[in-house]
């Protein structure tokens, strides 16, 4: 997603290497890290953790490279993928915990703007996900049940 609500223009992002095939050092098989998402996934990891944690602790750079699909496809073929995408899902996340703080702290005026803002990023982001058949056109995002979704 763009930067929909600052005035930076930053386009700041990792490069990935050129090459594309896996690297010579590499010890672990496909099969072998397919087994490491599913149970790392039950564990109730979401896609990005699981890359972290393939990256940092099993020497995994790229899943792409050594399975040829990515995690989230890979759970999604297996059934272990989460309802609402990962990127929504934060952000429902943030606009209940900001609910939360304007619970104790109603003269807040900043976090109430920024309420609105994380929740007009959540109905485009919404609005996306439904023209690409991720979530079911009757989906709703409303913020006495969004909680709910989070919990």
């Amino acid at each position: 997603m763009v930067r929909m609500h600052t005035p930076g223009k930053g386009i700041s992002q990792s490069a990935l290497p050129y090459k594309r095939s896996v690297p010579t050092w590499q010890k672990l098989t496909a099969d072998e890290v397919k087994e490491t998402i599913y149970k790392l996934s039950k564990k109730g990891l979401t896609p990005s953790q699981i890359g972290v944690i393939l990256r940092d602790s099993h020497g995994v750079n790229q899943i792409k490279h050594l399975t040829g699909t990515k995690i989230l496809r890979i759970l999604r073929a297996k059934g272990l993928a989460s309802k609402i995408p990962e990127d929504l899902y934060h952000l429902i996340k943030k606009a209940v915990a900001i609910r939360k703080h304007l619970e104790k702290n109603r003269q807040d005026k900043d976090s109430k703007y920024r309420l609105i803002l994380v929740e007009s990023r959540i109905h485009k982001l919404a609005r996306y996900y439904k023209t690409k058949s991720v979530l079911p056109p009757n989906w709703k995002y409303e913020s006495s049940t969004a909680s709910a979704l989070v919990a």
